[in-house]
């Protein structure tokens, strides 16, 4: 992939002290690759074809995260978004962990309706999904909170999340408290608020970035008589 020459010339601008101008900004382009999408070499389940590019992309050393993901929930008829981690994928869909009294799972119970974005841009490839979230049962987010690192199962203690924090002192204080309370080594036990979703998917699109702006989008939709893949305009 190239940068359009216009970019790098107002990019070098920029970097020298200049403002960073609304040409620079639409300048902001990549002429995409020839890889491409056709649909007979999809397999028959996205989530068999997520599988695939999500071990290709664990593959690639550019990207940092291969499994971060935007999650987008619903408040109030507005749109939610943040990054959060896949920590599972399998038939029934995908699993993230979190707080059960963040703003995030606040918004789920209210209206379980989401999305997911993986963004492999290195790649020119990006996974849309959208679907319906549940709560995994308490032995599977147990199981999952004893393989984290003692500091993580310390910071879900620690973290009221989504709520005012009125300094970092406080936060880093009720680390320590934690921590003094299940000293590194022991078993710390899994907060009755933290927990796993399950992510149902209704429908998943693979995106591949192609010359002149003509991408390829390829759809899959939940029916009753099972996934049905289908190719939409760029």
């Amino acid at each position: 992939m190239t940068h359009e020459p216009n970019f790098r010339h107002e990019l070098s601008k920029a970097e020298s002290g200049g403002a960073l101008t609304t040409e620079t900004i639409r300048a902001m382009r990549r002429s995409y690759g020839e890889i491409g999408l056709l649909e007979s070499e999809m397999m028959p389940d996205p989530i068999d074809q997520f599988t695939k590019w999500l071990a290709e992309a664990a593959e690639n050393i550019v990207i940092v995260e291969a499994n971060a993901m935007v999650l987008s929930t619903v408040e109030e008829n507005a749109p939610v978004s943040r990054s959060v981690l896949l920590k599972e994928v399998s038939g029934s869909g995908f699993t993230f962990f979190t707080n059960y009294e963040s703003a995030k799972a606040r918004q789920i119970a209210v209206n379980p309706q989401i999305s997911l974005l993986f963004p492999w841009y290195p790649m020119e490839r990006q996974v849309m999904v959208r679907g319906v979230a549940e709560k995994v049962s308490q032995s599977d987010s147990h199981d999952y909170f004893v393989s984290r690192p003692w500091g993580s199962q310390i910071g879900a203690w620690a973290s009221s999340q989504s709520q005012n924090l009125t300094s970092r002192e406080v936060l880093e204080e009720r680390y320590s408290h934690f921590a003094n309370l299940y000293p590194e080594g022991s078993d710390v036990p899994t907060p009755p608020h933290w927990g796993g979703y399950l992510v149902r998917p209704t429908v998943i699109e693979f995106w591949q970035g192609r010359y002149s702006r003509l991408h390829d989008r390829l759809r899959y939709t939940r029916t009753e008589s099972g996934w049905q893949l289908g190719r939409l305009h760029p």
